[in-house]
This record gives structure tokens, C-alpha cells and sequence, in this order.
């Protein structure tokens, strides 16, 4: 893949990627393999830690009893990995290190094998870990971490310092919670993290120019819209769907900058994210970490049961909140994964449906939340013979995909089957 793209000193971020020569959208710019990755401990019993490919059924490590794989051939593609990661995770057992540990670990022993890793556009050395900027909870707690790290590697490597001198243990786990990547499935489900050192040189906008997909482990870099020469390559770093204040905290706090890109600047899209009365939607942005941690355990009733309290329209001198306000997208959402869990399709296909003119709006330029949510409506629609309407929620869904994903993704393939069958059972209606 010739490269249409070059590394530069970009004016008060550092490093960035820019465009050499015209880039179109759909364009795939760049795949890249990581330095190292591995699953995330919430999704450790149902994702393969080679592949990253979901199964109901895995085989497990029959040492550490952590490590799950689909076959044996996808346990001896990991072998190389996961043999120091085996006696470490034996060391500790029953206690599991955090994701970040465990990814630290992997790094290391990477690193102890020269011949495993390769150059790229950027390499670990040069990445920031921005301890001097941190808070004082912060680097304590990185501390924490950094000490369960050298316990959890002492089996393999009793002391790190000697044979690795210029890998600092703190630092390490610094500069990852700064330039390690959330790995997701095809629908955007977090499974697991990974290091890609040269996408790290990537910089953030809140209307990013690219969006970055994964098929397993592998990293996909596609151009979100058409770029010029001397046009910046950005990602997002996190969600989108939140007003400008939120948004900057996030990345101050992680990330340790504050964004200056046009949407932080212009505040375009705070008047519909924050649209209605703030007595109203107060109560919405409150009960989202509550919601959200039900989601997580799975809590599907209750879920449900409170999002439905906080979307009933509300009485008394307290006017309603707009669809379009993001914390009550976000609780219309959390409803809807409620009732596809629940199999209540038509109330499913209700909230679902809310959603789209909002998303449609936050999302001007092709992004793969928006198809993904397009998607799930659409698979509603299909489902309860709504054939018309999913036909056609399945095109805008595909017009976004074959930017964001590509027509080689297993997503893309899925959808174009959805569209074939919805095309064949309205030829015979």
C-alpha cells in the first residue's frame, strides 16, 4: 500500500500525520498490527485471546485457566505471547491483573525479543507519558499500578531495570494510558486494548478526517472525507456525542491538552446537545453512570425499568426533554439494548427509532456509530416485516459503511446480506 501520507511537526501538538497526495473518502490509508495486546478482563470468557473472534464455546488455557482460544490453532498462533504471560498469570492466580498490566507485561516481553518487533512511523521511546502533567491521585495511582506490574512480571523478569534499563515501569504504564487504543468488534463493543505505536502520532478533533476500524487485532485507518495535500489525518479519541465542557475534561484529564479544534471553538453543536431546560434533562446526565453500570452487569429489567421512568414524560412545570438532547439520546439508547436483550422488538424498534434524526445530526460526516445504529434499526424493522423501511434504513446504513468499514469488513458483508433478503422477500410480497 503506497503510503499518501508523512509524518510532520504539527504547530502546538507535537507530532501528526499529514496528506501528501489527494485522499478520498473510504480511502484506506494504513492497516497496522500492534507492538502488543490482549483481551479485556470483562470480556476474558468470550473472546478469543488470539483472534478476538466471539464464540459461545472456548478452549482454556489449561495452565493459567485465563487465557480461552478457538481452536488449538488459534492457541498456538498465541503461544508466543502468552508462554511468559502463562507462568505470570499462574503466579498470581486466583487474582487477575487490570487490562493495563497485563498490556505493560506484554510490551515488556516484547521488547525482550528484538526480533519480534518491527520499525514503524513512530516507536515507543518517542511516545509521551506526561507524568510531570499529571495530578498527584493520578500518579499515585499509576504507582499502584506500576508496583503490581514489577510483581506480576517477577517470575519472568525479576528485575526489569537490569534488563531492560530504559524501560521505566511507572513510565511505561504512563505513556499507555495515553496512547494505547480501545480494540472493538465491528459494532464499536470494546474487547480488549492494544499499543499500534505509529497511529499513536495520529492527533485528536472532535470532526475528525479519519475513523479507525478493527477486524481482530489488526487496525484499520480509513479517511472519513476527501483530504488535500498538507491536510491533517485526525481521529477522535473518544465519543463525540457529548457537549463541548464534557468533552474537553475528558481529554484534559486523560490526555493532558486542551482542544482547540473548530467544533471546541464554536460550540456548534452545544445549543442541540443541551437543547430543553436544565432542570429537565439534569436528572438524565445523573442517572447515566448508574444506568450504564447495569448495562454492564447485564441488569436488563431494572435497565429498562428506569429508563422508561426517565423518558415518561414529565408533569407538573417541568417541561419535556427534546429527543435530540444527548443525555437523553444516550438513556433512549441504553432503553434500546435494554429491549433487544429483553426481546421486546417493537418497543425496541421504538426507542431505535427516536434515535436516528439525532445521530443523523451529530454525525455529518460518514462515521461508523451512525451506521451501526442504522443497522440495529434496520434488523428491527426486517424482523417485524417492516420490509420497506429496513430496505431503506439498510442503504443509508450501507452509504456510511463502505466509507467507514470498507465492502471488505464481515460487517459490510452482513449488511449487504440484510439488503439482498430484504430485496428478495419484497420481490415476492
Amino acid at each position: 500500500m503506497a503510503s499518501k501520507f508523512e509524518r510532520f511537526a504539527s504547530a502546538g501538538k507535537g507530532n501528526g500525520l499529514r496528506a501528501t497526495h489527494e485522499i478520498h473518502a473510504g480511502e484506506l490509508l494504513y492497516t497496522a498490527e500492534p507492538l502488543a495486546y490482549c483481551v479485556s478482563n470483562t470480556c476474558a470468557k468470550y473472546f478469543c485471546h488470539s483472534c478476538f473472534s466471539r464464540r459461545d464455546t472456548l478452549l482454556r488455557c489449561s495452565q493459567c485457566k485465563v487465557a480461552r482460544y478457538c481452536d488449538v490453532t488459534c492457541q498456538k498462533r498465541a503461544w508466543s505471547d502468552h508462554k511468559r504471560e502463562c507462568k505470570c498469570l499462574r503466579s498470581l492466580h486466583p487474582r487477575i491483573p487490570t487490562d493495563s498490566v497485563r498490556l505493560a507485561a506484554r510490551i515488556i516481553f516484547r521488547l525482550l525479543s528484538p526480533s519480534q518487533t518491527s520499525p514503524g512511523l513512530c516507536s515507543l521511546e518517542e511516545h509521551e507519558s506526561h507524568l510531570c502533567d499529571m495530578g498527584e491521585e493520578r500518579r499515585e495511582g499509576l504507582s499502584q499500578l506500576s508496583s503490581m506490574l514489577q510483581l506480576y512480571i517477577q517470575q519472568e523478569v525479576p528485575n526489569i531495570m537490569q534488563e531492560l534499563p530504559a524501560v521505566d515501569p511507572l513510565n511505561l504504564l504512563a505513556k499507555l494510558t495515553c496512547n494505547c487504543f480501545t480494540v472493538s468488534d465491528g459494532e464499536l463493543q470494546e474487547i480488549g486494548v492494544g499499543l499500534y505505536p505509529s497511529m499513536s502520532l495520529l492527533n485528536h478533533d472532535c470532526r475528525p478526517s479519519c475513523v479507525m476500524l478493527f477486524e481482530g487485532e489488526t487496525l484499520h485507518l480509513r479517511a472519513a472525507r476527501d483530504m488535500r495535500p498538507a491536510d491533517e489525518l485526525t481521529i477522535s479519541y473518544i465519543g463525540s456525542l457529548a457537549p463541548t465542557r464534557d468533552r474537553q475534561t475528558q481529554l484534559e484529564e486523560q490526555y493532558h491538552f486542551t482542544c482547540q479544534c473548530q467544533r471546541c471553538t464554536t460550540a456548534d453543536m452545544d445549543p442541540m446537545m443541551l437543547c430543553g431546560e436544565e432542570e429537565a434533562w439534569t436528572p438524565l446526565r445523573e442517572a447515566i453512570p448508574r444506568l450504564e453500570n447495569l448495562q454492564t452487569h447485564g441488569d436488563w429489567e431494572e435497565l429498562l425499568q428506569e429508563c422508561s421512568s426517565l423518558l415518561a414524560p414529565m408533569g407538573g412545570a417541568v417541561p419535556a426533554v427534546p429527543d435530540g438532547n444527548v443525555y437523553r439520546l444516550r438513556v433512549t439508547d441504553l432503553a434500546l439494548d435494554a429491549c433487544i436483550n429483553l426481546a421486546q422488538w417493537d418497543r425496541a424498534l421504538a426507542y431505535g427509532t427516536i434515535t436516528l434524526e439525532p445521530y443523523r445530526q451529530y454525525y455529518p460526516d460518514p462515521h461508523p456509530a451512525h451506521a451501526i445504529q442504522l443497522m440495529r434499526v434496520a434488523k428491527l424493522q426486517h424482523f417485524l416485516v417492516h420490509l420497506g423501511d429496513a430496505q431503506h434504513t439498510l442503504r443509508l446504513a450501507y452509504d456510511i459503511m463502505k466509507v467507514t468499514h470498507g465492502n471488505q469488513h464481515p460487517l459490510t458483508s452482513d449488511l449487504i446480506r440484510k439488503l439482498e433478503e430484504c430485496r428478495a422477500e419484497l420481490d415476492r410480497a
